[in-house]
């Protein structure tokens, strides 16, 4: 019988001490403030989701789902994200409520990675969606509101970079027609940016130099408006056409928010290409080398619970931004209230008061031979410290 696991836990699951969880709770509630300011109206959807509908529908690979059965054999999910759960919702519990639809969420979501990965199979998110809404404008609300919600969860430095999942598949498509296969292999390198694959995968299939040239051309297409411009140059395919110019209406718009500073073109982002439909934006920070926010358009994900309707929406990472999150005030050092039992109701009715009321946090002690019992010292701060523990004043009913 093998020996219980008493303290391990099970590989990418962690613990949160006190510190941690105030501050993930302090970015978690900005973000949300930040979101019900623009009128996004906060939702829950279970942990639990069945394995046919939102975990058939969800953007993560089906090997990276964490299933299980409930007591009739049925196959669960424990929810990997949480845009398809509020899809279902979109389209069962709010059908009668007329588009355009914005909601924010908070919650856990859960994915299977390898365990050599090192990567956390439980961590937490905040974002939102924007639902019923396929223009330009709904495309730059969602990434200007990402960028407010990363400076209200105390990101300083960062950079949030957009592309079009439309634009590289019209230009692979224009250079690539006859070669599908071709054609998944470089968005795999994309999507994995991995540009050192993509230009070897480039010389390995065997293309003229004018078509090399232009498919290698695509990864300079990175920075401001000016990207547009150069992209209309790169292909003359109707899609690929039609996308840039979605993307300089984002781009328009986000100048109008005042918020183009933190934002640049970068047309070799694809996001997920079985999922996205659109334009895409992912958020870095200068103190990460991985994205603490993305985000994009998802307009065939609706259509799978019966009410086809254009999306778009974003997810910040909250258990990376705790990581890079500006530190705020520590929290107050509560009050501590000492008293004997004869006094203890007086003592009670004391702290009742200042927990009432803006006096913080009070902890309460029995102490049968009073303040003598306690080794209490004074620091030069003014703080009371006794038992390893801090305080900002000691109250005796002793």
């Amino acid at each position: 019988m093998s020996k219980p696991k008493v303290f391990e836990k099970p590989v990418g699951v962690k613990d949160y001490l006190p510190e941690a969880v105030a501050k993930l709770r302090r970015i978690e509630t900005s973000v949300l403030q930040c979101m019900e300011r623009w009128g996004y109206r906060e939702i829950i959807t279970p942990t639990l989701e069945y394995y046919d509908t939102v975990g058939v529908a969800s953007s993560t690979e089906d090997r990276k789902l964490f299933k299980l059965l409930d007591r009739n054999g049925t196959t669960l999910v424990m929810r990997s994200d949480m845009t398809s759960p509020i899809a279902r919702v979109v389209a069962s519990l709010l059908k009668e409520q007329p588009f355009p639809l914005r909601l924010s969420y908070r919650g856990n979501v859960f994915r299977a990675f390898e365990a050599e990965a090192g990567r956390d199979a439980e961590f937490f998110q905040t974002g939102g969606e924007l639902v019923g809404d396929a223009s330009a404008e709904a495309d730059a609300e969602v990434v200007a509101l990402a960028v407010a919600c990363l400076q209200a969860a105390g990101v300083k430095e960062f950079k949030m970079a957009i592309g079009h999942v439309g634009f590289l598949n019209g230009l692979l498509r224009d250079l690539l027609g006859d070669r599908p296969e071709a054609q998944t292999l470089l968005k795999e390198c994309l999507l994995n940016r991995d540009h050192v694959g993509y230009r070897e995968a480039i010389r390995q299939l065997g293309l003229t130099e004018p078509v090399e040239r232009k498919l290698a051309s695509i990864l300079q297409l990175r920075g401001g408006e000016e990207v547009c411009r150069q992209a209309e140059q790169a292909t003359g395919d109707p899609e690929a056409l039609a996308s840039i110019s979605h993307l300089c209406e984002v781009w328009n718009v986000l100048q109008a928010y005042g918020v183009s500073d933190r934002v640049l073109i970068d047309l070799t982002m694809i996001g997920d290409f079985s999922y996205y439909t659109g334009m895409t934006f992912e958020g870095y920070s200068a103190d990460l080398g991985f994205p603490v926010c993305n985000g994009g358009r998802y307009d065939n994900l609706l259509k799978q619970f019966g009410r086809p309707a254009p999306a778009t929406g974003f997810a910040l990472k909250t258990s990376r931004i705790l990581e890079v999150a500006d530190e705020e005030e520590a929290a107050p050092l509560p009050v501590l209230i000492v008293y004997t039992a004869s006094r203890r109701e007086e003592a009670f009715r004391r702290a009742a008061e200042l927990r009432s009321g803006k006096g913080g946090a009070v902890v309460t002690r029995l102490m049968p031979d009073g303040l003598a019992g306690m080794n209490v010292e004074r620091g030069p701060d003014g703080m009371y410290r006794t038992g390893g523990a801090s305080y900002k004043e000691i109250i005796d009913y002793c």
